[in-house]
């Protein structure tokens, strides 16, 4: 599979039993202890601007056992440079979960307007568990490990299910005694130990993906201390964690029709069919071939699965028709087409969606849109710190994909059972999204997910063809936050709409809330600039 995910990143395609439930209660407030703190604000690194400051704070572990053992929690600011007209903080996510979020304030400060730069001191953290704030890991996994898992198949699921289990084990070896306290809800009561160490009554948030579910749980949580709350790239309140990856399958299938009519409308291009039917069935041909005999490209053998392995593909019809006709052509056996499609390009989302495409940063429905996932955020890769474990990225994802909620089957045969049904249902990804997940495995949660149900006057944007958190999954967040406003940016691709690309429409209601307070009167749809056209699709990817 190395060589698709070459090939995808160069077309710029480039995320032990435990005590029963308990209740949600008062104990979400952090201990009186923990809200006293003051940060020992210093320079974060000489080769950072000197506005770049860093600190550290201590959070529990358990909150329910406030004086018991603490873990460290890295944040970070750059303060507003005009007092006058500074409101509060604006605390940052880009996304995940495994994502570091502590440099996140200097990319903001050079994307963000000033007249909205000028009301907030930009915040960021690395929530708990990841990069800087006490970082765990599931010690050392192979490449396969690294990943959601593959495609269903009869044959192989008995290994499937040995993949799983083993990587449950890895993880609860190493970090077992953290694990079950990195989950959502812990990271929302961290958010208000922020909030009060910095002397703030409110906070204001921006969240990018997972960072959306973040922000929608601290808004049930601490509703009196949640301010200006946008969440762009929404995930499901409803759907998590099992129906945010099934997603994937589901949502992939109308992205995949509009790639035919949009590849028909250039057969004299691609060459792939001059009918939406025809398209769809040359690609359907390509996968059966492979599964047949596996296709030799560059060098390397691509089976059906293989073919099939990314459904974030077809979000971007111009990357698709590049990838699609590339891969016909090594079926073929005729020349590659130009336009930048052989593998070994230098894209910097070649370390995400371009390194695996089994692993969850390829395809976590929580990353971003080069590199979706764990370590990456919501506009292509993050940075962060050198010495964190190299499995961190893919404890935290398990750790609160499993840990946040109990609906995962327990049952290895009821994913065989699901995997076939979606295999029919939804042929291009479905098999792979409901295949079995160490969550099989995992430890049960400390606490069940956080219902929705306190009013929250948030706003959430949204792309219309976003391949990671799709429409459905956006206006789901926006159906469950009552009294939210959305912004709709109906052409718009990719994951991540603020400031992901200067003309994008939905910048402008997002500013106008950052900086007055007031949600729009009604829900907003704009119309994104439509991309500018690439015969090749990659060539200036």
């Amino acid at each position: 599979m190395k060589h698709l995910a070459r090939l995808l990143a160069t077309s710029g395609l480039l995320a032990a039993a435990l005590p029963g439930l308990a209740a949600p209660s008062a104990s979400a407030a952090p201990a009186p202890a923990y809200l006293r703190q003051t940060p020992a604000w210093h320079r974060c690194s000489p080769d950072r601007p000197a506005a770049y400051e860093c600190a550290t704070l201590k959070v529990p572990l358990d909150y329910q056992r406030p004086e018991g053992r603490t873990l460290n929690l890295a944040i970070s600011r750059m303060k507003s440079e005009n007092p006058a007209k500074r409101r509060g903080v604006l605390l940052l996510n880009p996304g995940g979960p495994g994502t570091s979020g502590l440099y996140r304030p200097i990319r903001t400060n050079a994307e963000m307007p000033k007249d909205v730069r000028d009301r907030y001191d930009l915040v960021g953290f690395d929530p708990r568990g990841v990069g800087e704030s006490s970082p765990i890991e599931c010690g050392d996994l192979s490449e396969a490990e690294v990943g959601v898992g593959g495609a269903y198949r009869p044959e192989t699921f008995a290994s499937d299910v040995s993949w799983a289990r083993g990587i449950a084990d890895k993880c609860r070896e190493k970090s077992g005694d953290v694990i079950p306290y990195i989950t959502t809800r812990n990271t929302a009561r961290d958010m208000d130990v922020i909030r009060a160490a910095l002397g703030e009554r409110t906070v204001s948030y921006l969240g990018y993906s997972y960072g959306t579910y973040l922000g929608a749980v601290y808004s049930q949580m601490f509703p009196e201390r949640t301010d200006r709350f946008v969440l762009d790239s929404g995930v499901d309140p409803g759907r998590v964690w099992r129906g945010m990856i099934q997603a994937w399958g589901t949502e992939a299938e109308p992205a995949f029709e509009r790639w035919t009519r949009w590849a028909a409308e250039r057969s004299d291009t691609y060459g792939l069919g001059a009918t939406p039917e025809a398209v769809s069935a040359t690609f359907w041909a390509l996968v059966a071939r492979a599964d047949r005999d596996p296709i030799i490209h560059y060098g390397e053998k691509m089976t059906g699965d293989d073919i099939r392995a990314d459904p974030s593909l077809f979000f971007d019809p111009h990357g698709a028709s590049a990838v699609v006709k590339s891969i016909k052509a090594s079926a073929d056996k005729a020349p590659q087409p130009p336009g930048g499609t052989a593998p070994g390009g230098t894209d910097p989302g070649a370390s995400g969606k371009g390194a695996d495409r089994k692993g969850p940063g390829a395809q976590s429905p929580l990353g971003g849109v080069r590199a979706a996932g764990p370590g990456v955020d919501a506009g292509g890769a993050s940075e962060g710190p050198d010495a964190v474990p190299a499995s961190n990225a893919t404890a935290v994802y398990w750790a609160v994909v499993c840990g946040d909620t109990d609906n995962w089957p327990r049952d290895p045969e009821q994913y065989a059972r699901d995997a076939a049904r979606d295999k029919v249902k939804h042929p291009l990804y479905g098999d792979f999204a409901s295949n079995i997940k160490p969550c099989a495995f995992w430890q049960r949660p400390l606490e069940p997910a956080t219902p929705m149900k306190t009013r929250a006057d948030v706003l959430t944007v949204q792309n219309e063809w976003d391949p990671m958190t799709p429409l459905g999954t956006g206006q789901g967040l926006h159906q469950a936050l009552k009294g939210s406003r959305m912004v709709l940016a109906l052409g718009g691709e990719g994951h991540g709409v603020y400031l992901s690309n200067p003309t994008a429409c939905a910048n402008i209601p997002v500013n106008a809330y950052l900086s007055t307070g007031r949600l729009p009167a009604k829900d907003v749809t704009c119309h994104n600039p439509p991309p500018t056209p690439d015969p090749e699709g990659a060539a200036a990817r």
